[in-house]
């Protein structure tokens, strides 16, 4: 799995900033909080911006409805976490 994770996860067609915003937006859509909490950090690490990361989360919302918006205080969390 580490090879094909270091192969898609470089840029390409997409950035990798492109790709850990979709990668988060699935993440909170599978309400999954280790795999939220760590690509919100890849997102940052990767150059995505505060807005850009919490607009991928808003699409996940939108797209899984209210089961995953009860995980977006976890990206808040994250966020301000990485901001200290």
């Amino acid at each position: 799995f580490s090879t094909l994770f270091a192969k898609v996860m470089k840029d390409g067609a997409l950035k990798v900033h492109e790709k850990e915003l979709i990668a988060l937006g699935i993440a909170v859509a599978l309400q999954c909080a280790p795999c939220i909490r760590l690509h919100v950090k890849k997102c940052f690490e990767a150059g995505a911006t505060n807005e850009q990361i919490l607009e991928a989360a808003s699409v996940a919302v939108m797209m899984a409805g209210g089961p995953a918006y009860t995980h977006i205080p976890i990206v808040l969390e994250t966020l301000q976490a990485m901001s200290t």
